[in-house]
């Protein structure tokens, strides 16, 4: 039985972990993310997956997609700056009445431009926790890149960049997916790639058709346009957010995937970012929810 869940539920994928004490002991993990549920069936699906860790009144404890609008219950924001995290958590009315499930609030960004972030947050503060008094930017690689400015223990700032979203819909969904399918890497047409549109961003969606008309005349290599693919996208990102990173101490959190290609990214634009593990960062940031 667990002492507590911690649940990390995000737009496309659920992660449970069994906790005991501030320890996880055991992870599941479901692709029914956000965007496949109706409201109502957020419980039924948390049930079906950890049903067995339940015996008796079980404090659940969410952060993610989960606290949307579309989501289980709608969350609150908090607005920068502030801290990563507060105790101020959305409870979550329930049939179980085993369950005692609240939501991580998310965090939100009046002007200069409008932004919100919601799961990210509560990496963040794992972050603030594990790195004494880091000073420096955060960025979070996801299907959503999270780029956020960190100071005293706060976030002063962040920017969103929909590069994971754009690389799934163009690699699944457009022409440019017949050149693109499969796996591998080509680490030194990435590199290039980044450079170019770090330079050019303006030249984007000009170079990702080169990607099919290369395949079609030069037979291509489909690791190779996938690699080319995302240093377009990273290098367009990098462009967007150089405020965010230049000059600056940078802690990369997410998979293992692209936390990689991010880093090596930014080494090549002489920076030395600091990688840090997404999972451990979500428990110590819900590890400061518990303790608050």
């Amino acid at each position: 039985m667990a002492d507590w869940i911690a649940v990390d539920w995000g737009t496309t994928a659920l992660r449970i972990t069994r906790m005991e004490g501030g320890r996880p002991r055991e992870t599941r993990e479901s692709d029914r993310g956000m965007n496949t549920l109706d409201p109502d069936a957020f419980e039924p699906t948390l049930l079906d997956l950890a049903g067995d860790w339940i015996d008796g009144p079980t404090e659940i404890l969410a952060c993610g997609m989960v606290g949307a609008r579309q989501g289980w219950a709608e969350a609150t924001y908090r607005t920068v700056p502030c801290a990563a995290v507060d105790g101020d958590l959305t409870r979550v009315e329930t049939r179980d009445p085993r369950l005692r499930v609240s939501i991580v609030p998310g965090v939100r960004q009046l002007d200069p431009h409008p932004d919100v972030m919601r799961g990210e947050e509560t990496q963040i503060a794992g972050i603030v926790t594990s790195l004494d008094d880091f000073e420096g930017v955060a960025c979070l690689p996801g299907t959503h890149t999270k780029w956020a400015h960190l100071s005293a223990g706060e976030i002063v700032s962040f920017r969103t960049v929909m590069t994971g979203e754009l690389f799934a819909t163009i690699t699944g969904q457009s022409v440019l997916r017949h050149s693109l399918a499969g796996d591998g890497w080509d680490e030194a047409a990435f590199l290039d790639a980044v450079s170019d549109t770090l330079s050019q961003p303006e030249l984007l969606t000009a170079r990702m058709f080169e990607l099919r008309a290369a395949d079609l005349l030069h037979g291509q290599e489909a690791a190779t346009g996938r690699a080319i693919l995302s240093g377009l996208l990273i290098g367009a990102e990098l462009a967007a957010t150089k405020p965010w990173w230049l000059g600056r101490d940078v802690v990369i959190t997410g998979s293992e995937k692209t936390t990689r290609a991010y880093a090596t990214a930014l080494s090549a634009q002489g920076l030395d970012p600091k990688l840090l593990p997404a999972d451990e960062m979500t428990f110590a940031g819900l590890n400061v929810l518990r303790d608050a």
